[in-house]
C-alpha cells in the first residue's frame, strides 16, 4: 500500500502558532481548528488590522479547505509608536492666548505651566496612523498567517497519518469478511437445494406423486437468483480499492466502479467546494465512498440466508462505522 502523505490525510483538529518581529512591531497569530462539514472561520484581530479582516479570511480559506477555524491575529506596535503625541499647533494657540492674558494680569505674578497646558483638550492626541506603511503591514500579516497554518498542518498531518493507518486496518478487516462471504455464497445455494429435495421427496413419498426434476431445478434457480450478491461483492471490492486510492492520493477514474464514481461525483458537484486546480481534500470524498460501502453491505445482508453470512455482515458494518467516524474528521 502507498504511504500516506500530509496532503492526502489531514485531520481537521489541530492548532498552530507563529510570530514575526519587524520594524512595524510584533505580529502574532494563533489558529485552532475542529471538524466541520464545511468551512467556518471565526476571526479576532487587533484594531489596527480590522481593515484586513476580509483579506485574512480569504487567505485562510485558500490554506484550509474544511473545518471550524478560530483565528486570532494581533499586532503590537513598537513602544515609541504607541505613545501619544502633542499637537504643537493646539499647544501654541493655547500658549499665545495665555500670553495675552498674562500681560493683563502681569501685576498679579501669573505664570504659565506647560504641564497644565498639556492637560487642556486637544493638546495630547493619539499618534496618527496615516504614516504607517499598510502594504508592509499586510505583507507581515500574510507571512505570519502562512507560518501559523504551516505549524497547524504539521499537527494535523501527524494525526491524519495515524487515522489513515487505522482506516487501512479496517479496510483489511472488511476485505477479509467479504472474501469469506464470497466463499459461503455457493454453499448456501447447495444447502438450500439439498434441503428442498429432502422436503419434496418426503412429501411426494407420502402422497405417491412424482415431480419432474426440471421443476425442482427451476425453484432452486429462482432462489439462487434471489440470494445472489456477487454484484454487491464486486462493487464493495471496487469501493474498497477506490477508498485506499483516495486515501493515498492516487485515485484514478479508470479503476473506479461506475456506481461509486457517479455517487462520489454527484455529491461533490452538489457540495461545491474547491476551485479547479486546487488540491482536493480527501475527507469529503471518503465520506461518500463509505456511504456507498454501507449501501452494498446492507444489500448483502438483506439477501443473506445463512447465519454465518449475517455474522460477517455485522462485522463489516462495525468496521464501516469506525471508518465513518474517522473520515468525518479528515479534511
Amino acid at each position: 500500500m502507498s504511504s500516506v502523505t500530509p496532503e492526502n490525510a489531514r485531520s481537521m483538529t489541530g492548532q498552530g502558532h507563529a510570530s514575526l518581529q519587524t520594524d512595524l512591531g510584533t505580529f502574532v497569530v494563533e489558529v485552532r481548528t475542529v471538524n466541520n462539514r464545511g468551512f467556518k472561520c471565526s476571526l479576532r484581530s487587533s484594531d489596527g488590522l480590522s481593515a484586513f479582516d476580509s483579506r485574512i479570511e480569504s487567505l485562510v480559506r485558500k490554506l484550509i479547505h474544511r473545518g471550524s477555524i478560530n483565528l486570532t491575529v494581533t499586532w503590537k506596535r513598537p513602544s515609541s509608536e504607541t505613545l501619544p503625541q502633542i499637537d504643537q499647533a493646539v499647544l501654541g494657540a493655547y500658549f499665545e492666548q495665555l500670553q495675552q492674558a498674562k500681560a493683563t494680569f502681569a501685576g498679579n505674578g501669573v505664570t504659565i505651566d506647560l504641564a497644565q497646558l498639556a492637560m487642556l483638550p486637544g493638546v495630547v492626541v493619539p499618534r496618527s496612523q496615516e504614516r504607517v506603511d499598510m502594504p508592509a503591514v499586510w505583507s507581515a500579516v500574510e507571512e505570519v498567517i502562512r507560518d501559523a497554518v504551516a505549524s497547524l498542518d504539521q499537527m494535523r498531518a501527524h494525526e491524519g497519518a495515524h487515522m489513515a493507518a487505522s482506516l487501512r486496518e479496517d479496510c483489511d478487516v472488511i476485505r477479509d469478511h467479504v472474501d469469506r462471504i464470497a466463499e459461503l455464497g455457493p454453499r448456501s445455494v447447495d444447502t438450500y437445494q439439498k434441503r428442498l429435495e429432502t422436503k419434496i421427496q418426503r412429501v411426494l413419498a407420502q402422497h405417491d406423486i412424482e415431480v419432474p426434476m426440471i421443476d425442482l431445478l427451476r425453484e432452486v434457480q429462482i432462489y439462487a437468483d434471489r440470494v445472489d450478491y456477487s454484484e454487491e461483492i464486486t462493487r464493495l471490492g471496487s469501493h474498497l480499492q477506490l477508498f485506499l486510492q483516495t486515501l493515498s492520493g492516487n485515485a484514478s477514474g479508470g479503476n473506479q466502479a461506475a456506481g461509486s464514481h457517479q455517487a462520489v461525483g454527484s455529491n461533490q458537484a452538489a457540495g461545491g467546494g474547491e476551485a479547479a486546480g486546487d488540491p482536493e481534500p480527501s475527507g469529503r470524498k471518503l465520506e461518500f465512498i463509505v456511504q456507498e460501502m454501507l449501501r452494498e453491505t446492507n444489500t448483502i445482508g438483506s439477501k443473506a440466508s445463512q447465519t454465518e453470512i449475517s455474522g460477517h455482515v455485522v462485522e463489516i458494518k462495525c468496521a464501516i462505522e469506525r471508518m465513518r467516524e474517522l473520515v468525518q474528521n479528515l479534511e
